[in-house]
């Protein structure tokens, strides 16, 4: 059983890190990774599942949506604008098609998402 819970947290440390890369590569998909990384720290240790859900990180990406499984109309402009602000700068600079055409897919994936998987809700919820 010991073995166990130091394989989630260790699988917990291996999400949360995935999600802190994401939130400089928005490739990366951070919010399902710090979700992923919850749910092994819940297996793993009460310890470190408090703690991660009391750090900014989960509270910024991860808290709004697993507790409401939703997203606020403000929250949601933020994150893809800030993906978008990112991924443009590959975009401009790589010189190769198929790498551009594999960015332009992963924004309109990524919209595709945001708009109709993703509820929207009130701001005042």
């Amino acid at each position: 059983m010991r073995i166990k819970n130091v394989l989630y947290i260790l699988l917990g440390i291996l999400f949360m890190l995935l999600g802190l890369i994401g939130i400089l590569l928005p490739i990366l998909p951070t919010t399902p990774f710090f979700i992923l990384a919850s749910i092994f720290f819940v297996k793993g240790s009460e310890k470190f599942d408090i703690w991660f859900r009391n750090t900014n990180i989960y509270k910024n990406y991860a808290e709004d949506f697993v507790k409401n499984r939703s997203m606020t109309l403000k929250r949601k402009i933020q994150v893809l604008l800030l993906a978008d602000f990112m991924i443009a700068f590959p975009l401009i600079i790589i010189d190769n098609i198929y790498v551009r055409i594999f960015l332009i897919i992963v924004v309109i994936i990524k919209y595709y998402y945001f708009i109709f998987k993703i509820k929207t809700r009130p701001f005042n919820n």
